[in-house]
């Protein structure tokens, strides 16, 4: 099977999604910016969540860049990461209008972590799906980012109930990681179409 269909509903689903996080964000009755006070956490939720649906994808986009074909269990571990992307609009709606109450604060990470487990699971059914030797498993290698988010999100939802602020922390750190770019696909992409092989096809 081809690609394009799922990063078209990819894309539309994660289109979606972002427009229901803005939506989320309620304008004040007041035209003050005192009026504004009451709504920072909200925006700094809506912040962050923008931020790590972009970042997911722009991962999707690079992961799709670096396959040619799919199959039934790719598409499968597509729709179940786009499962826990679409958790991302209510936990970060409970987050922002509790004021990042411990608990609140807990179900995002673990939507992050889900999220993040979802799309270790994608890119191991695409490498399954293309082989070892695939320019997509090379990219990944070790997947060291990966699997250090994995952990962090994983230490951050019990560190919620000690300090939401040591948790939030984790979240705003591991986004960070990911907003440096990562070029290891793209790198293997243009080794691949430089190669003597490449230009002798």
């Amino acid at each position: 099977m081809t690609k394009g269909r799922l990063e078209a509903f990819t894309d539309g689903v994660i289109a979606i999604l972002i427009t229901i996080l803005v939506l989320e964000l309620r304008a004040p009755h007041g035209a003050t910016f005192e009026a504004l006070a009451p709504l920072a956490a909200a925006v700094v939720s809506y912040i962050l969540s923008f931020i790590y649906l972009a970042i997911y994808w722009n991962n999707h986009h690079h992961l799709m860049h670096a396959v040619r074909h799919v199959d039934g269990r790719v598409l499968w571990a597509n729709v179940h990461l786009l499962f826990w992307l679409s958790l991302v609009p209510f936990a970060t709606a409970w987050m922002g209008d509790n004021h990042f109450a411990p608990l609140p604060v807990a179900l995002y990470g673990s939507v992050l972590f889900m999220a993040a487990v979802g799309f270790t699971i994608l890119v191991r059914a695409l490498i399954a799906r293309h082989g070892p030797d695939s320019p997509l498993a090379r990219a990944v290698g070790a997947d060291r980012k990966g699997w250090a988010s994995l952990a962090m999100y994983a230490s951050a939802v019990p560190l919620a109930f000690v300090s939401r602020w040591i948790a939030l922390g984790i979240y705003v750190a591991v986004a960070i990681i990911w907003l440096v770019p990562d070029t290891r696909i793209e790198r293997i992409l243009i080794d691949e179409s430089a190669s003597p092989e490449h230009a002798d096809a």
